[in-house]
């Protein structure tokens, strides 16, 4: 029995239905399936619909799933982008599918580029069955031919002499662009792609893993489908792009008359979501050129960004399996990724007071060096998550936005002659605003009532106003890097230029006034300021000084903008 039937939690859709039926008639003796990435950059949050769906089926029907890196153009490939990406297919299925991760021998992922001398053979046989030829056009020619559907002067060249050219393109005798491998199909076929598609061009090129040794390379359509076959694919799962390109893909393979069975090609719609850009092309832009820190620039929607910034696997795989897959291209709210970070961490944050834009606010009627412990809840969702103790003081901290000197209606928070409560705390009224002389509010005087503390005479007394702080003398400082989206318009590469969208305000940093448990932060765990936003510890942290990013504020303030 297969894990999708006793797995209710599964979710169903049109390629699920495929699969359950082939493995319903034993058209398979064991569901195989992979994740083909080209090493040409980081992945971003749309390959996490690809990981997920190809480790999904695999995991759920009893099977595996390759890593294989689709690495046929050495030009823009790197090592880089190969650890890059086996790093952070492992982080994404750990826990969860990575019992279906098939890999070589050695531990490492499967490349088109294993293949390529089997693959090489298989260009032979095409030639000498007179289904391909070598070809002497430029690139543009042979595009305005195609377009034409117009046969080239090449197109007839005997088996032998093909043959020969063939193997002295393999031998470098010529260079890049003098000569391609052609398949031989139909020059006015309705789909552009069999009009005689180019299967092998020369590139003079290093390779980041076979090296030197080859300077003819395969493109992608060729390389594709005989990976797939090669490895025992029984389901490649593209998106809707490929859809034109399956008519090659079968004719390859039936061109070669190769033993069954045959893997079989499926699409689906990709994942394109608002407020951020996919293409790798415009994603290396913003890197290449400082707009960005990096690949894991916590802004930018590839994984190790989205890692870095603190969104867990397990968010990113619930939203990625739950998206739906589907025949239609459409494009998803970045509010539903930002609903699942919240939805999770809502239960597993760890509560904690920090203070961002610190005021100072000095309890006059409190003894000077006094100090008492507070109780705290650890997380409210989760009684299991217990207590901590927080220190008291007679100088505390608040957040700046907490007062207004010249209150608007229906104002709350803290203002002269008001009265609000620190949370876990005590009701303090604000009693004088003290000035520095260039009119800067420098600090608050206030009085605290005592017996509103959990347990005393007054501490049912109705208070509209709530507001956070932290005891100055106990404050840990930490550097805050309070991130945004990066993009203030929904499709930011819709028209024009996309950088001409950036949000300015997508990256703010302060120094924040902290609880001390906060020195003692554990990277794995995720952590709500109250009332502010959830953090996540950054990896440039150090003991002497911590660094923590915002993952998400609380609410969707970008809504609210919208309604203006």
């Amino acid at each position: 029995m297969s894990d999708a039937a006793i797995d209710p939690t599964a979710p169903s859709d049109f390629i699920r239905d495929i699969v359950a039926e082939d493995v319903r008639s034993g058209k398979h003796a064991r569901i195989h399936t992979r994740f083909p990435p080209e090493p040409n950059g980081y992945l971003h949050i749309g390959h996490t619909k690809a990981v997920c769906l190809n480790f999904g089926i695999a995991r759920e029907f009893g099977g595996i799933c390759n890593v294989r890196m689709d690495d046929t153009n050495p030009a823009r490939e790197e090592v880089e982008f190969v650890d890059a990406i086996m790093a952070d297919v492992r982080w994404l299925i750990a826990g969860w599918a990575d019992k279906n991760l098939n890999l070589k021998e050695d531990a490492t992922p499967f490349y088109a580029s294993d293949y390529f001398p089997q693959i090489y053979q298989f260009a032979q046989e095409l030639v000498r069955k007179g289904k391909a030829y070598v070809c002497d056009m430029t690139a543009e020619e042979t595009d305005e031919f195609r377009r034409l559907g117009k046969e080239g002067p090449f197109r007839n060249r005997a088996v032998e002499e093909n043959l020969d050219l063939l193997a002295r393109m393999k031998a470098g005798e010529f260079p890049d662009g003098a000569r391609t491998l052609r398949a031989k199909i139909d020059m006015q076929a309705p789909n552009i792609w069999l009009r005689d598609p180019v299967l092998y061009r020369i590139r003079h090129a290093a390779h980041h893993h076979t090296g030197d040794e080859w300077c003819i390379y395969p493109l992608y359509d060729f390389a594709h489908g005989l990976s797939d076959y090669l490895e025992g694919i029984t389901h490649s799962l593209c998106t809707l792009e490929f859809e034109v390109h399956r008519p090659l893909y079968d004719w390859i393979l039936e061109a070669l008359d190769l033993p069954r069975p045959l893997p079989h090609q499926y699409e689906f719609a990709r994942l394109n979501l608002t407020y951020t850009v996919m293409s790798k092309r415009k994603l290396k832009q913003l890197v290449d050129e400082g707009l960005v820190s990096g690949w894991d620039d916590p802004r930018l929607p590839t994984i190790s960004g989205m890692r870095r910034r603190g969104v867990t696997a397990s968010v990113l795989r619930d939203f990625a399996y739950r998206i739906g897959i589907t025949k239609y291209p459409s494009l998803t709210e970045v509010d539903a990724l930002e609903y699942a970070m919240r939805n999770e961490f809502n239960q597993i944050a760890l509560r904690r007071l920090a203070v961002l834009h610190p005021l100072k606010v000095v309890i006059t009627n409190y003894a000077e060096g006094k100090t008492e412990e507070l109780e705290a809840t650890n997380n409210p969702e989760n009684p299991a998550a217990g207590t901590r103790k927080i220190p008291f003081s007679r100088e505390l901290f608040i957040e700046r936005a907490d007062f207004m000197e010249t209150p608007v209606p229906k104002y709350f928070r803290l203002k002269p002659g008001g009265e609000v409560r620190l949370k876990y705390a005590y009701i303090i009224k604000c009693d004088e605003v003290v000035k520095d002389a260039a009119g800067e509010i420098t600090e608050l005087r206030c009085t605290a009532d005592f017996e509103s503390k959990t347990g005393g005479a007054t501490s049912n007394r109705k208070i509209k106003g709530t507001i956070h702080w932290v005891s100055a003398p106990h404050a840990v400082d930490v550097e805050v890097r309070l991130y945004d989206r990066l993009f203030t318009v929904p499709e930011p590469d819709a028209d024009g230029d996309f950088k001409s969208f950036i949000n300015p305000h997508s990256l703010e940093v302060v120094t924040a006034k902290c609880e001390p448990s906060l020195g003692e932060a554990d990277p794995a765990l995720r952590y709500q300021f109250e009332r502010m936003a959830y953090f996540a510890l950054d990896p440039d942290s150090r003991p002497e000084k911590l660094v923590f990013n915002r993952t998400i504020t609380l609410r969707d303030t970008w809504a609210k903008e919208a309604k203006k």
